[in-house]
């Protein structure tokens, strides 16, 4: 056990030894960093009632569990309502419970704790007396900082030990619609922006002009408008606001402000713009600012308008009440406000983006997934003088004479829907500096296959990406190179599969919210599949992404095979990420094919890397360290 995961698990024992010693049949046992759900108190009283009617008031049970996080292959269980359910095992968290007198005289008989205390409790359940809520009614803040090590679920990814996987999508209920948030430059319009991105809303944003036909779309009232929430869109001028009002009863309006109430606007180029408090004018065509009095005469018009201060002590308090959902669990995004961005004028250098030959396949159902059906996106123009130019400066080439470990790390962990386990051992370097992913059948304690994988030790935000590489090309196996990172869960794919290797699989998943946030969601993503015209596995070719933050190109020789832009159909990865290629070997037949054992050796062969970018400054410290022996116990 780490020192944090005893002092939590002593924390505990304490409160245990408390409880056993006094007159109280029942204890709500917290920890610090929760906060209770809608609906707490009316699942709670209708679940208490139950089970004092089941087995009377002495001693109806030991622990009964209002938080909890299921195992991902699920928590074997037996039925007893609609409300409560008897866990046979695979609970983790232990922050929130009730317990009883004889339930905690029963924990302290069979101590000493040994691992992580929830993951410990799970083994007494067969000689204990537990019931647990259908569903989790406590929840842990994630925005609040805490010790405590309950985060055995990613590590068990990592090393192998889950074997399942099952599609993660975000289950969102029906959200007030749409929103629509103005307010001052520096008043947080960006992060409210993403916030709401976070609750479940598709939200359009700092933009200084709508799509013609989103546009049309939404004073029109059609039920064809992509988006659900609008901030700091420079087209939707006083009198739409106004309009917009009247047109949907059920909007919602949110408005900024700065640290002295004043509320003005964001131009184009960033710059602040103060208005007058008098009238505006009907005709008025600012576009970037925000009168008081539209203020008032919105309040005239709806019911749903909220001021929300740039230094309100809980954003998340105030705007889930105003929406009516449940406070989330993850940090309210933090960042600085950005101006509102112009639509690029050029022709996009393949038209919608495809090549002749691309074919875009089935993705994944999210609110950050925009209707494919006649929609474009939102192609953006690029800023003189971002980051993403300046990114291009820095640059890392490896030519593999040898492997520069400062730079590069060989991966020793898996992920649930690889069959292989990577291995540092399946990576080398022959005499003609060319390196070979080796995949074998070979058996470890979680995977019947080996692999390998190389990954950046830096993260990078935007700029140039290159491989040259030779994929494998034995059914069911997958050759990767791409940009990924977690909480929240980003990525940018190029796949060969090996089952046809004269296309690549390319692929972006999105989830909104700052470092730290934990979304992860997405089972397929957003792939499309492009006929290279030439079998990739015969010869080594050149893959690029280019990444910036109004588009993504993928180019094959130099040549571009593939564009997205804003929206198109998923906002652009915002968050730095690591560099990978690896070989794997896919428990989806229907996207890699049945596994050839009789081809195994397989090999995938890496003749350079190049990359375009200056590092965040964020290592790969989310992977498993190489040293270490990939079986082994890992700490959580």
């Amino acid at each position: 056990m780490t020192r944090q995961e005893v002092a939590v698990a002593l924390s505990h024992i304490a409160v245990w030894k408390l409880v056993a010693a006094s007159d109280r049949p029942y204890t709500l046992v917290l920890e610090d960093d929760v906060y209770f759900r809608r609906g707490f108190a009316r699942t709670l009283d209708r679940a208490w009632a139950e089970l004092m009617q089941s087995h009377g008031q002495s001693a109806a049970f030991d622990v009964l569990y209002l938080s909890y996080k299921e195992a991902d292959t699920g928590a074997p269980r037996t039925p007893v309502s609609d409300l409560l359910f008897r866990p046979l095992r695979g609970l983790w968290w232990l922050s929130g419970y009730v317990l009883s007198t004889r339930g905690a005289k029963r924990l302290l008989d069979v101590l000493p704790v040994r691992g992580p205390v929830d993951l410990w409790i799970n083994h007494q359940f067969e000689n204990l007396e537990v019931f647990a809520t259908q569903r989790s009614i406590i929840e842990q803040r994630l925005d609040c900082p805490s010790a405590n090590a309950y985060s055995i679920l990613p590590v068990l990814s990592k090393v192998g030990v889950l074997t399942r996987e099952k599609p993660l999508l975000l289950k969102a209920r029906a959200l007030p619609a749409p929103v629509f948030a103005f307010g001052k430059q520096g008043s947080g319009l960006t992060a409210l922006a993403m916030a709401l991105s976070m609750l479940g809303y598709r939200c359009c944003s700092d933009i200084a002009e709508l799509p013609m036909s989103e546009h049309h779309n939404l004073l029109g009232k059609k039920r064809s408008r992509v988006f659900d929430a609008y901030v700091n869109v420079g087209s939707l001028r006083p009198r739409d606001y106004i309009e917009l009002a009247k047109i949907y009863r059920r909007a919602r309006f949110i408005i900024t402000e700065g640290t002295e109430g004043e509320l003005t606007g964001l131009g184009e180029d960033g710059s602040k713009k103060e208005l007058s408090k008098e009238r505006y004018s009907a005709d008025e065509d600012d576009g970037v600012g925000i009168p008081r009095l539209l203020v008032d005469e919105l309040r005239q018009t709806s019911r749903n308008v909220l001021v929300l201060p740039a230094q309100h002590p809980d954003k998340w308090e105030s705007l889930c009440g105003f929406l009516g959902c449940d406070y989330p669990s993850n940090q309210y995004p933090e960042c600085e406000d950005q101006a509102q961005r112009k639509l690029s004028t050029r022709d996009r250098e393949n038209g919608r983006g495809f090549s002749p030959t691309a074919r875009r396949l089935k993705s994944d159902s999210s609110p950050w997934i925009s209707p494919p059906k006649d929609w474009h996106g939102i192609p953006l123009a690029e800023v003189s003088g971002r980051s993403t130019r300046r990114s291009n400066r820095g640059r890392v080439s490896e030519r593999f004479e040898g492997l520069d470990r400062a730079l590069w790390m060989l991966r020793g962990d898996t992920f649930p829907s690889n069959l292989a386990l990577f291995s540092p051992d399946n990576f080398s370097i022959g005499s003609d500096s060319v390196v070979r992913l080796t995949l074998r059948e070979e058996r470890t304690s979680v995977r019947e296959f080996t692999s390998a994988s190389i990954c950046s030790r830096q993260r990078y935000l935007y700029g140039r990406f290159v491989a040259e590489v030779r994929p494998a090309n034995v059914p069911g196996l997958i050759t990767g190179v791409f940009l990924h990172r977690n909480s929240p869960r980003q990525e940018i794919d190029i796949e060969f599969l090996g089952k046809d290797t004269t296309k690549i699989l390319i692929n972006v998943y999105y989830n909104p919210g700052s470092e730290g946030a934990r979304m992860e969601y997405g089972y397929r993503g957003t792939p499309a599949l492009i006929d290279l015209g030439f079998d990739a596995s015969k010869d080594f070719h050149r893959y690029e992404i280019e990444w910036c933050a109004t588009a993504i190109r993928w180019r094959v020789d130099g040549r571009l095979a593939y564009e997205r832009v804003n929206w198109d159909p998923t906002p652009i990865p915002h968050l730095p990420m690591e560099f990978n290629v690896n070989l794997w070997h896919s428990r989806s037949e229907e996207l890699a094919g049945k596994l050839a054992g009789g081809e195994l050796p397989a090999q995938a062969e890496l003749r350079a890397i190049e990359v375009y970018a200056q590092p965040s400054g964020a290592s790969g410290s989310d992977y498993l360290d190489e040293t270490r022996d990939p079986t082994a116990p890992t700490p959580a």
